[in-house]
Parts: C-alpha cells; sequence; structure tokens
C-alpha cells in the first residue's frame, strides 16, 4: 500500500474512533464494578453490551472491507489479489462466527 492509498473505513476513522473510546470506557466501567464488587448479573449485562459494540465496530469493518478491498481487488483484473482478498474476508467472517 503506498501512502496515497487508503483503507475502505478511512472515511470514518474518526467515529470508528469515537466508537472504541466509548467501548474503552465500557470495559473500564466493567473493571471498576468488579472492584466495588457489584452484582454477577450486573457485570455480566455490561459485559455483554460491550462484546456487542464491539461485534458491531466488526461489522461496519467487514463491511468497509468488502466493499473497497475486495471491489477494488475485483475490479483491477488481478485474479489472484481478488482471490486473497476474498479470502481476507472469509477468515474475518469464520472469526466472527466464532467470537
Amino acid at each position: 500500500m503506498t501512502m496515497t492509498e487508503h483503507h475502505g473505513y478511512t472515511p470514518q476513522k474518526d467515529a470508528l474512533a469515537r466508537r472504541m473510546k466509548r467501548i474503552e470506557g465500557q470495559v473500564r466501567g466493567i473493571g471498576k464494578m468488579i472492584d466495588e464488587d457489584k452484582y454477577c448479573i450486573d457485570i455480566l449485562t455490561q459485559v455483554s453490551a460491550a462484546t456487542a459494540a464491539l461485534h458491531a465496530v466488526s461489522i461496519n469493518l467487514l463491511e468497509e472491507h468488502i466493499a473497497h478491498c475486495v471491489v477494488d481487488a475485483a475490479s483491477s483484473g488481478d485474479d489472484e489479489e481478488a482471490r486473497k482478498k476474498v479470502e481476507e474476508a472469509s477468515a474475518a467472517i469464520s472469526r466472527l462466527i466464532k467470537s
């Protein structure tokens, strides 16, 4: 990738960074709940919310990868690069399904 190339998520970079900061705050809050000996179900509820937020970020990044990286590789006529990008997307989907 050259210095002028961008990732598919680049236009959303600031929004993604803000979402990750909120998730970071959620995770710190979970740690604080544990430190304060809060009720286990309340902690699990917050863990579930943080997990869902991370999954939403993951889905967004995956959509951008497919819409930009995979489509660009397919449009370039470079079959090997297109195959590689599809394999990357498939592996990412597999990891998301398992998480």
